[in-house]
Formats: structure tokens, C-alpha cells, sequence
């Protein structure tokens, strides 16, 4: 064979080769392609039956929106005929409000209108008052006079006296008596004026309470504190007002001493109305507990007398007894011998004695004791 013929065949045989090759690779892409195919028919079917089964729910859905909108429609139909009726009560209930507001706003009226008299009542009786404690003498008598009603409430009248005079010949305004015949003072002071310029004058005015009440202070630990006379060691001074008391016990000296302290060096114990009163139901406790201690004492001497005479009683007594004890048994005795006796003669008589031999028989028989015989039993 000629080398070009080989050539020739060599060529075809390639070309056959190549031809069987691109249909094998073909044949693998056809296979490949269909399996594509296949995978995206079904999920085409996946898509179809999903966008089925999401029509139904859609379906379903746009069927329950339309029960619930016509649900809405009848509850805003409702609610807006309820609301119509809610806005005639409203105005109805409103108009009633407005007819009760005005009818209260017409007594407020009235009433700030008598409110209105009333304080000028209180005006007039505050400038009354006022000008009645214009006058320090006028309300030392106040003051005396609520000291007077306080201790009436509180103690009996004969633990107390009022104005009463010491050897000085000065008169404090009451004096409550205690155990031993002491002597408590209660003094009434009422600084007033000072406390009234509190409020204008400020500090000054601050001082010059201080040193008023300093100064009664002073006066009533001289005057009625006074050991030899038998006062206590103390006195009470009474602030008829509590808020001039309770002035007093805010108040300070120049040496930053508070005016209570300074008062309790001085021996003076400062008290309002309620601290007053309460100061008296101590006091009118403590009497009564030493009243009872007074009664038990006398109480127990009265029970040791009579224990001495018990004891003075009782060896009479004794002896009494033992008279009766013998003057028993004499009787005793005497009653057995008297049986005997009985029996004796009624003996006798059952026998049929003569009564000429009666006195022999008596001299016989036993007798019963005479009063001498017992006496000496005795």
C-alpha cells in the first residue's frame, strides 16, 4: 500500500473516532439535559400544587376577612347607635350636673356670705379681746382665773387655796398643799406685749421677751420659793397662752441658754394650760396614793389595838372557860348522884316502906351536892 493511502486511512479512522467521541460527549449532555428536565418538571408541579394550595388559603382567608369586616360593620353600626344613645344621656346627665353645680354654687354663695358675717363677728371679737388684754392687769385676772378653773377640775378643794399670803406679805396666786404641810406656788405670768412684737420687730422684740421672762423668773424664785415657810424647792410659773409657751421654749438668752434651762436653774418650772393639767393629775395621783398610805397606817394600828385586846381577852377568857369546864363536870355529878337517888326511892316505893321509916331511909341514901360543895369544886 502507498503511503498516501495509509495517510488516507489514517485520517478516515481519526475522523471516525472523533465523530464517536462528540456523539458519546453528546449523548452525555442529552442525558445530563433530561435530567434537568425532569428535576424542573417537577418542581413546576411543586410550584402548581403550592400556588393551589395558597389559593385555597387565600381563599379561605379573603372568605374569614369578610366574615370579620361585616362583623366590624355590625359592631360600628351598633356602637354608633349606642354612642348616639350614650351622647342623649351624656347631655342628659350633663344638664343635670350643670342644674346640681348651680345649685351648689348658689349655697356656696349663701354660706361664704355668712362665712363673711361670721368673720366679722371674729374680727369684732378679736378687737373685744384685745382691747381686754390691753391691760396687764386685765390679763393677770385671765390668767388667774384659768388658773383657778384648772385646779377646780383637778384637785380636791382642800389640797389648794388661792392668793395665798406668805410672811413677806406677798400673795402668790395659788398654792397646792402636800404631805408634811409643804407647799407648792404656782405663780401666773403672761408676757404678752413682748410676744405680740415678735412677729414686727423680729430679734428685738425676740430679746426683750427673753428678758421678760427672765425677769419673772427671778421674781418667783425670791418671792415663793421659801424653805423656811415650807415651800418646795421649786415653783411652777403658768403661761396661760401655749403659744406664748411654746415661744418660751424656742426662745434663747445672748449666751445661747435656753430661757426653760435658765428657768429650771432658777427653780422654776415653766407650764401651759395642757402641761399645767398635766402636771396636776401627777400631783392629784400622788395625794390620793399618800391619802391611801395614810389610811393603811391607821388602818394597821388600828388592827394592832385590836390584836393587844384580843390578847388582853383571851386569859379571861381562858379562865371562863375552865370554870365552865369544872362548873360541867359538877353538874355532871351532881346529876348522876341524883339518877341514883331516883332510882332509890322509886325502889322504895315499889317495895311498900312505911313513911316512918322515910327518914332513916334518907339518912341512908346518898345526896346530891349543895351549892357549897360546888363552890368548893370549884
Amino acid at each position: 500500500m502507498s503511503p498516501l493511502l495509509i495517510t488516507g486511512l489514517l485520517i478516515v479512522a481519526a475522523l471516525v473516532v472523533w465523530v464517536a467521541l462528540q456523539g458519546l460527549g453528546t449523548q452525555k449532555k442529552s442525558e445530563a439535559i433530561e435530567s434537568q428536565m425532569n428535576e424542573l418538571r417537577r418542581d413546576m408541579q411543586s410550584v402548581a400544587n403550592a400556588q393551589a394550595q395558597a389559593a385555597g388559603q387565600i381563599s379561605t382567608l379573603a372568605s374569614t376577612v369578610t366574615q370579620r369586616l361585616d362583623a366590624v360593620s355590625k359592631s360600628l353600626t351598633d356602637g354608633v347607635a349606642q354612642s348616639a344613645d350614650i351622647s342623649a344621656k351624656g347631655q342628659t346627665a350633663m344638664r343635670e350636673d350643670l342644674k346640681n353645680t348651680q345649685g351648689m354654687m348658689e349655697r356656696i354663695h349663701k354660706q361664704l356670705g355668712e362665712f363673711q358675717e361670721v368673720s366679722r363677728g371674729l374680727s369684732n371679737a378679736q378687737q373685744s379681746l384685745e382691747s381686754v388684754l390691753g391691760g396687764a392687769k386685765t390679763r393677770g385676772i385671765l390668767g388667774e382665773v384659768t388658773l383657778e378653773r384648772l385646779l377646780e377640775d383637778s384637785l380636791p378643794p382642800s389640797q389648794y387655796t388661792t392668793q395665798y399670803r406668805f410672811e413677806s406679805g406677798e400673795a402668790v396666786d395659788a398654792v397646792i398643799f402636800l404631805r408634811d404641810k409643804k407647799l407648792l406656788a404656782i405663780d401666773s405670768k403672761f408676757p404678752l406685749d413682748a410676744f405680740r412684737r415678735i412677729q414686727a420687730e423680729g430679734d428685738e422684740a425676740r430679746r426683750a421677751f427673753v428678758t421678760a421672762v427672765k425677769t419673772h423668773a427671778d421674781s418667783i424664785a425670791k418671792k415663793y420659793i421659801l424653805p423656811a415657810e415650807n415651800t418646795l424647792d421649786l415653783a411652777l410659773m403658768f403661761v396661760p397662752s401655749e403659744s406664748v409657751y411654746y415661744e418660751l421654749l424656742q426662745c434663747a438668752d445672748g449666751k445661747g441658754l435656753q430661757l426653760d434651762a435658765y428657768c429650771r436653774e432658777k427653780r422654776i418650772v415653766a407650764v401651759s394650760p395642757n402641761t399645767l393639767y398635766a402636771h396636776l393629775c401627777v400631783i392629784a395621783m400622788g395625794l390620793r396614793g399618800m391619802q391611801i398610805e395614810e389610811n393603811a397606817r391607821r388602818l394597821a394600828n388600828g388592827l394592832a389595838g385590836l390584836q393587844k385586846r384580843l390578847g388582853n381577852f383571851s386569859d379571861p377568857f381562858e379562865k371562863i372557860g375552865v370554870h365552865l369546864k369544872n362548873a360541867q363536870q359538877s353538874y355532871q355529878e351532881a346529876d348522876r348522884r341524883l339518877d341514883k337517888t331516883q332510882s332509890a326511892l322509886d325502889g322504895m316505893l315499889e317495895a311498900g316502906d312505911a313513911p316512918s321509916d322515910l327518914p332513916e331511909a334518907q339518912q341512908t341514901l346518898p345526896l346530891p351536892p349543895t351549892s357549897s360543895a360546888k363552890s368548893a369544886s370549884k
